[in-house]
């Protein structure tokens, strides 16, 4: 379950940031950045904060520039994003489940397919995690990326047929190294599909999105996180 650690250090949400736009795929609204033209596109699912979230539109950006994809950010939250004000986070996440979100990730997916994409990566944040582990049991992608995940489990990973790099944090309630030992143990069962765990030294759960500026060494991290969710990208989504 999502906790409390995804709420540390929310974003101030922005509807214009970013350098893409704004538009409709497979019935959602989603900020699309990068070559339109491009055979190769990458999903990014977010955390609860969803996909106004400034640093997280500036992923995307950095992901499209260095890599040449074409990047789709969907609003799995229809415009509701997780808003401490307006309501509980446990009330919340019971309107905004993942199951939801991995059902809509798929008519995304088919309609990136019917523009012509050949090939598709998927990244998912906290909340994203558990829709692109999903993502992960099919063909639906074609490589995943999980940094700082929730509610994904052990049993997730040993359906898991995609290629995957799982990027922890050394200080997360919610997935625990422990637990991510445990992933780590499974894929190496799993000879079929390539894969590894990453643990990041002192950092909190939600480090690689909502990291302070002002902290060199978080930002350092959150980079370093940035280079290898690009790296796994670049070598499988072709």
């Amino acid at each position: 379950m999502s906790g409390p650690q995804c709420c540390e250090n929310p974003p101030s949400l922005s509807s214009t940031c970013g350098a893409g736009s704004v538009t409709e795929i497979g019935g959602l609204k989603a900020y699309v950045t990068g070559p339109s033209d491009s055979k190769l596109a990458i999903l990014l699912v977010s955390d609860i904060h969803g996909f106004e979230a400034p640093k997280f539109r500036e992923l995307a950006d950095k992901t499209a520039t260095v890599s040449g994809f074409h990047v789709v950010v969907p609003d799995f939250f229809y415009g509701d994003p997780f808003n401490p004000d307006k309501t509980e986070r446990l009330v919340w996440l019971q309107s905004h489940g993942t199951d939801k979100g991995f059902e809509d990730a798929k008519l995304v997916i088919a309609a990136l397919r019917n523009k012509g994409i050949s090939t598709i990566g998927a990244a998912g944040f906290c909340w994203g995690g558990k829709v692109v582990v999903e993502l992960s049991k099919s063909d639906y992608i074609q490589a995943a990326v999980l940094l700082h995940p929730s509610r994904v489990t052990v049993d997730d990973i040993k359906e898991v047929k995609a290629p995957i790099a799982i990027l922890g944090a050394e200080f997360d309630k919610i997935s625990p190294p422990e637990l991510l030992k445990q992933f780590e143990e499974v894929l190496s069962t799993k000879p079929e599909v390539s894969g590894y765990v990453k643990i990041f030294p002192g950092v909190p759960h939600g480090w690689a999105v909502r990291y302070k500026d002002e902290d060199e060494t978080a930002v350092k991290l959150a980079y370093e996180a940035h280079q290898d969710m690009l790296d796994w990208f670049t070598k499988y989504v072709q």
